[in-house]
């Protein structure tokens, strides 16, 4: 699929637009929506030219207009919508379709499946280079949006909050019997030879049989067990298994909350042991969710830090962010925001206001260096 640019200096109206049916008074309620500043403000403030990169350059059918798909995800922000309802509105809801110049559209350009692949390219993308193209484009709007609002940047307040992962927390048994289980299951799925006595670790019932219900073994002799036949199943394995997240998630598990001792035996750490931090793996479901207790919770997850600036009215906008494992420090949130600030004159000074989680002789000397 090769890129082709949706160039908004190029767009003709057909005689067919649906809003050229529409009667004066549902004409006055459009204009009045949501949808109108969106399809003047947001939308030609999307620039496509950075999304070139996720297509091929090679002679081929043209991508679905990337300004429709990024717009797409940023309204979806907005309604909360999942992709099957956002899709239902775009065909039946004029405003969706205003909102991102497909009124002239003989057939609405997403199906079922565009903003799922769409986000599959920008994540690998993201994996290889550590570019967010939709963040750096959310920014950009962001600077329209402040104008379009009267928002004033020279005063923003700072502050983070907590995002759960959405998987379960998980013992260290039920953890150490996941990996084995999906190492077995990554071995059957290569076609791997598993000997038999192994093969219960693909049965779906078997997980409740060994972390929950069979109480005449102890916790201890279970562990014993699963890290014996976990030693025995990745000597089994050939190098393409050995390079999958499977196989990695359970080396990852044994390096962290193991040790091996001269005889070869492995056996858990105590779970006091300082070389266990917050980063350790919590469930191989989401492997890059941490660890932190905060304000004497436990969370398991994500750390977001938001910065808002605000109008004269009290209208805000989230102006930056930042996403990261829970265990990064308010501390060196404020350090990455003030990177990304442009330096100021000394007369021209803008004030940032957050709590004193972030207070650091490092922040405050980068401060006054910007």
């Amino acid at each position: 699929m090769s890129f082709v640019a949706n160039d908004l200096r190029n767009e003709q109206i057909s005689m067919f637009d649906s809003t050229l049916n529409l009667t004066e008074r549902e004409r006055r309620f459009l204009e009045k929506s949501w949808a109108k500043v969106f399809a003047e403000k947001v939308f030609p403030a999307i620039d496509e030219t950075p999304y070139a990169v996720l297509y091929s350059e090679k002679l081929s059918r043209p991508n679905t207009p990337v300004n429709v798909l990024v717009g797409a995800i940023f309204i979806q922000q907005l309604t909360g919508q999942s992709d099957d309802e956002f899709l239902e509105s775009l065909l039946f809801d004029i405003r969706y379709q205003y909102a991102l110049h497909t009124t002239s559209f003989d057939e609405q350009p997403l199906s079922d499946r565009s903003l799922g692949r769409f986000r599959e390219r920008l994540a690998m993308y993201e994996i290889e280079t550590g570019i967010d193209l939709i963040q750096n484009t959310e920014k950009e709007i962001t600077d329209v949006m402040a104008l379009v609002m009267g928002i004033d940047h020279h005063l923003k307040r700072m502050d983070s909050m907590m995002i759960s992962a959405n998987v379960k927390k998980m013992s260290r048994l039920e953890l150490l019997y996941t990996c084995v289980s999906n190492l077995v299951k990554e071995m059957k799925r290569s076609n791997a030879e598993v000997p038999l006595e192994y093969m219960h670790y693909a049965d779906v019932d078997d997980r409740n049989k060994v972390v929950y219900h069979n109480r005449s073994e102890s916790v201890d002799s279970k562990i014993v067990t699963i890290l014996e036949d976990a030693k025995i199943l990745m000597n089994l394995c050939d190098e393409d298994i050995e390079d999958s997240s499977a196989y990695k998630l359970l080396v990852r598990f044994l390096n962290e909350q193991t040790n091996i001792y001269p005889n070869g035996i492995r056996q858990l750490k105590d779970a006091d042991d300082s070389s266990m931090d917050s980063s350790i793996l919590q469930n191989p479901a989401d492997p890059e969710a941490t660890f932190r207790h905060k304000a004497g919770k436990n969370h398991i997850g994500y750390a977001a830090n938001l910065v808002e600036s605000s109008n004269e009215n009290g209208d805000t906008l989230v102006t930056d962010f930042q996403f990261e494992a829970n265990n990064y420090s308010d501390k060196k949130f404020i350090n990455d925001a003030m990177e990304r600030m442009n330096s100021q004159p000394e007369d021209d000074r803008t004030v940032i206001v957050a709590d004193g989680a972030y207070t650091a002789d490092e922040a405050l000397a980068k401060s006054k260096k910007h």
